[in-house]
């Protein structure tokens, strides 16, 4: 019995490992799914686009990598994650090349960049694929760690610029499409799923509508709307923001956003850890009134780099802690075998709420010139989840 339990291991590989895979995967493809974002300025001078235009340039892809998690998510309770990392990878590349080649025109960016979200998708993936690897004392952990290689987007808003700036936009993209290629290769030949996996046959269709029954799904929905949601509206659009309201050149801008999220990707995995030990509602709370709190510093305009720059890193910390927290939260509410299904749903709540932030910070700054009211807004949402999360889950320990 030992001896056929060693070789399963053996076969399988081991959860440190395929976590690590699956991190590495996750940040690769949350790189090439905020591509544009970094280059937001260049394309909107390039092409004369109005603050409006450019943040509908800049959240498009948001779109589809938000609402494809519902049903990667699915697929994956099916077809497990080692299968729909390496699709997920692989199709990719075919959006990254085509923005590369459409700097020109507006238009094929949008249609293209809209198609850009699939490598958004992987987030659906990777959650269940890490916690059927880990006992539930340690899903916080793994999804937390899992969870930081939303730190692609980091890589994106520092190196999108410097290699576009070295190599060419056309060049810089076909660099991703063979990173992404060969993820896809590595994501298929080394990865494993747990050995505690079992695909779910049944149709899609009505396990959705089985987790959209759920009471957990849409009360996760809300939570993570605003942290996941808040993280990626910052991480997408920060890079126009700070070259608009503090007029910041490009790379600048993207060094700082880079800061921004590296701060967020930290958070994460201290928030599953977290909760592991003190509970993901306390984790969650502090999370909200954090959001809430800089949120308004934020809103009152101050100098770049203090208190700004301090408070936009207050913020990150906030939004990641809580990023970690929420699927720590899933986790202890949900049957494993639907976590799947459920992330997808959470996941796509959690880009929905990135999709809109970008869109009403472009329309506000048009109208009035600055982003007030925006943060303002935030921090009014941030207290009204915070005080939900203290009624909706006392009994959550």
């Amino acid at each position: 019995m030992r001896a056929e339990v060693g070789e399963r291991t053996t076969r399988s590989g081991t959860a440190g490992g395929n976590l690590a895979l699956a991190t590495a995967a996750f940040a690769l493809t949350f790189w090439a799914w905020n591509l544009i974002g970094p280059l937001s300025r260049s394309y909107s001078e390039d092409l004369g686009l109005t603050p409006t235009q450019t943040s509908i340039l800049v959240a498009f892809p948001v779109l589809v990598g938000s609402l494809g998690r519902i049903p990667v998510g699915t697929l994956t309770d099916r077809y497990g994650g080692r299968v729909m990392f390496t699709v997920i990878c692989l199709l990719s590349i075919v959006p990254t090349f085509l923005v590369g080649v459409s700097a020109s025109s507006y238009g094929m960016l949008l249609l293209w960049g809209f198609f850009l979200g699939i490598a958004g998708t992987s987030f659906a993936i990777g959650i269940p694929f890490v916690n059927a690897w880990y006992q539930a004392n340690r899903r916080g952990f793994a999804t937390g760690v899992f969870g930081a290689g939303m730190g692609g987007t980091a890589l994106s808003a520092f190196l999108t610029p410097r290699l576009v700036e070295a190599m060419g936009l056309f060049a810089t993209h076909l660099l991703m499409c063979v990173a992404l290629a060969a993820m896809g290769a590595v994501m298929w030949f080394f990865a494993r799923n747990s050995p505690t996996w079992k695909p779910q046959t049944e149709p899609a269709l009505p396990r959705i509508r089985e987790a959209l029954k759920l009471k957990a799904t849409w009360q996760a929905s809300a939570l993570y709307a605003l942290v996941f949601g808040g993280f990626v509206a910052f991480s997408t659009y920060l890079p126009t923001l700070l070259t608009t309201a503090y007029d910041f050149a490009q790379t600048d801008a993207g060094m700082r956003t880079a800061g921004f999220a590296v701060a967020a990707v930290v958070a994460r995995p201290i928030g599953g850890i977290l909760s592991d030990r003190i509970g993901p509602v306390k984790v969650c709370l502090i999370s909200f009134f954090g959001t809430c709190a800089f949120a308004f510093v934020l809103a009152l305009h101050p100098p770049a780099e203090f208190p700004a720059g301090l408070s936009f890193v207050l913020i990150a910390l906030s939004l990641g802690l809580g990023t970690g927290a929420v699927f720590a939260l899933v986790a202890k509410l949900v049957d494993p075998s639907r976590v799947g299904t459920v992330t997808g749903l959470v996941g796509a709540a959690g880009g929905l709420g990135g999709y809109f932030p970008p869109l009403l910070m472009g329309m506000v700054y048009q109208a009035t010139g600055d982003y007030t009211l925006g943060f303002v807004l935030l921090a009014v949402v941030a207290l009204i989840v915070a005080l939900y999360t203290t009624r909706a889950f006392r009994n959550v320990s």
